[in-house]
């Protein structure tokens, strides 16, 4: 009778191939079950769940149509007008404007000016402050060695020649002590120069001042003296921006 005879080849063969069909019967092991997506819905929107969120994941999403129209879809070019902004009604604009510093006031008319007027050439010569008080000579020139700069000097201005309230300072200069209380002032104003040198004549002419009335083409000048000393001035132009332009100075007073 025959034998058959497994050479050690075959038998190594054999024990792979069992332990392969033997991992197949075991099978791979089955994946951890994940949380349930209907029931994490059911708990969101259940009744047990909070109704603001509630509210809030069932809403419809809103969108403003005007403000799509304004949005900047393509970040390479500006959008074709600018987003629309709130602008306050007329009324509340106008609360805004400031009230007419003069209303009320009584103002005696500014003389008609003279033709004469060489305190105009001596403003349009002088640089500075200083340069115009120093033109002025006398006791003003001699001050004018003194003046210093800062806008502290314009509310330093005597009660009686004030700025008007609606004044928007330039420069301001002054000096003290020495015999010298020198005060420079250049602001602007919204009022027209009529006005102003109405109210100028007013409060110099109350303050015992001699004021007199010089103009030059679209230049007028206030000058005046005080007996007991003191001088004034006032220079006017008309404002690049619209209304007055002014140099006031006051030395003593």
């Amino acid at each position: 009778m025959r034998r058959t005879t497994i050479t050690p080849r075959l038998a190594g063969i054999a024990t792979i191939l069992a332990a392969t069909l033997a991992l197949a019967g075991c099978g791979s092991p089955k994946p951890a079950a994940g949380p349930n997506v209907n029931a994490v819905d059911a708990a969101l929107l259940g009744n047990d769940a909070d109704p603001a969120l509630t509210a809030a994941l069932r809403d419809q999403i809103m969108v403003d149509p005007m403000l799509v129209q304004q949005a900047n879809d393509d970040a390479v070019r500006p959008p074709t007008m600018p987003a629309a902004g709130a602008v306050p009604p007329d009324g509340i604009a106008q609360a805004a404007m400031p009230k007419d510093p003069l209303a009320g006031q009584t103002l005696r008319s500014a003389p008609a000016p003279t033709a004469d007027c060489p305190q105009c050439a001596i403003a349009r010569r002088a640089l500075t402050l200083g340069a115009l008080a120093q033109g002025q000579g006398g006791a003003t020139g001699q001050c004018a060695a003194r003046v210093g700069y800062s806008a502290i000097w314009a509310t330093r201005l005597p009660d009686s020649i004030p700025l008007i309230a609606d004044a928007r300072v330039i420069e301001a200069a002054g000096a003290d002590g020495e015999g010298c209380r020198l005060r420079i002032v250049t602001f602007a104003s919204a009022q027209p120069m009529q006005r102003l040198l109405d109210y100028y004549y007013t409060r110099a002419t109350a303050a015992g001042f001699r004021a007199g009335h010089q103009a030059q083409g679209a230049e007028h000048v206030l000058a005046g003296t005080k007996p007991a000393g003191g001088a004034f001035l006032a220079i006017m132009r008309p404002h690049a921006g619209g209304g007055t332009e002014v140099d006031l100075m006051v030395d003593g007073g």
